[in-house]
C-alpha cells in the first residue's frame, strides 16, 4: 500500500471528501427533492429542503465512507479505485472510520432535530442494510448484490417523503421500486466495462459470472421492469400529463438502448445504457417535480 509522508492539510480535507464519494450523493439528491415536491404538491420550505438534504448528505456520505474502509483491500486492486485516499495511504482506516460513523451519527441528530425521526432512522437504516447486508455481505459472495443491495439507494425517496408528511405512503413505496429496478441496470452496465477489474478482485458481479449476453438480458428484463413502475406511479400519485409524457418517451429511448444492447452485447453499447442511466433518472425526477409545480404551483 502506498504511502503519503506528512501530507498537506488541504490534500486530506480532499481526501475526506473523497471518502464520502460526492458524485453518488449527487445522484441521491436529484431523487429527494422532486420527491418532497409531489409530498408537498408544491414546493416545500426552502429550510426543510435544505435540512433534509444536508441530513441525507451527512448519512450518505458516512455510508459511503464505512464502504471505502471495508472494501479497501479490493479497491488496491482494481484499477478504477486504487488511487482512492485510504488506499493511497492519504487517510489511516482508522481515521476513515471514525469520520464515518461521526457522520452517520450527526446525520440521525441532524434530521430528528430539524426534520422528523421517522426521516433520521430511515436515513441511518439505509446505511446499516448498505454495509452490512450489501458491502459486508453480499457484494463479496453473491451475484445478486447490487439487487438487493440496491434498496440503500432507494431509500432517499422514503426520507424525502417523510420529511415532508412524517409517515410514508403508497406512492414513495412505487418510487422506492423505481429506484430499485433502476438500479441494476445503470450498475450491471458500468461493471460490464470494468469486469476485469471485478474479476481481478473477486467480486462476483453479473458480468464476471455469467455472460455478456446474458447480462444483457437482465439488463433489459429489468429496464422493462422500470418503466412498467413509473407508469404505475403517475396514477398510484395522481401526476399529470408532463409526467406522463415524460416517463412513456424517456422509458422508450430506455428500453430501446436495453434492447439494443442485447441485440449486440458490447462494452460500447453497455456504456451508453449507463450513460443514458443517469440522464433518465435526473430528467424523470424532474419531469416529475415540473409537473406537480405547473399544476399547482410553488
Amino acid at each position: 500500500m502506498k504511502t503519503l509522508a506528512r501530507p498537506p492539510l488541504t490534500a486530506r480535507l480532499r481526501g475526506y471528501v473523497a471518502l464520502t464519494k460526492p458524485r453518488i450523493i449527487e445522484l441521491l439528491l436529484i431523487t429527494t427533492v422532486p420527491t418532497m415536491v409531489v409530498a408537498e404538491e408544491g414546493l416545500p420550505s426552502v429550510w426543510l429542503i435544505v435540512a433534509t438534504v444536508v441530513g441525507g448528505t451527512f448519512a450518505a456520505g458516512g455510508a459511503n465512507a464505512i464502504n471505502m474502509y471495508v472494501d479497501r483491500d479490493i479497491d488496491a486492486v482494481m484499477k478504477r479505485t486504487r488511487n482512492r485516499p485510504l488506499v493511497t495511504g492519504l487517510i489511516a482506516p482508522r481515521n476513515a472510520l471514525v469520520f464515518a460513523v461521526g457522520l452517520e451519527m450527526v446525520a440521525f441528530a441532524w434530521l430528528w432535530g430539524f426534520v422528523n425521526l421517522l426521516s433520521a432512522v430511515l436515513a441511518v437504516a439505509a446505511c446499516l442494510f448498505y454495509v452490512f447486508v450489501y458491502t459486508l455481505w453480499l457484494k463479496r459472495t453473491s451475484k445478486s448484490n447490487i439487487v438487493i443491495g440496491g434498496a440503500a439507494g432507494a431509500a432517499p425517496v422514503l426520507i424525502g417523503w417523510s420529511a415532508v408528511t412524517g409517515t410514508l405512503a403508497w406512492p414513495p413505496v412505487v418510487l422506492f421500486a423505481i429506484i430499485f429496478f433502476w438500479t441494476p441496470p445503470h450498475f450491471w452496465a458500468l461493471a460490464v466495462r470494468y469486469k476485469d477489474d471485478y474479476a481481478a478482485a473477486d467480486v462476483p458481479m453479473l458480468p464476471v459470472v455469467t455472460s455478456l449476453r446474458s447480462t444483457a438480458a437482465r439488463i433489459l428484463a429489468y429496464t422493462v421492469w422500470l418503466w412498467f413502475l413509473t407508469l404505475l406511479f403517475a396514477p398510484v400519485a395522481g401526476m399529470g400529463v408532463i409526467y406522463w409524457a415524460a416517463a412513456v418517451v424517456l422509458g422508450a429511448v430506455f428500453t430501446a438502448l436495453a434492447v439494443r444492447l442485447h441485440q449486440d452485447p458490447t462494452p460500447k453499447r453497455a456504456m451508453r445504457v449507463f450513460s443514458w442511466s443517469i440522464t433518465y433518472v435526473t430528467l424523470l425526477f424532474g419531469a416529475m417535480a415540473l409537473d406537480v409545480l405547473v399544476r399547482f404551483g410553488p
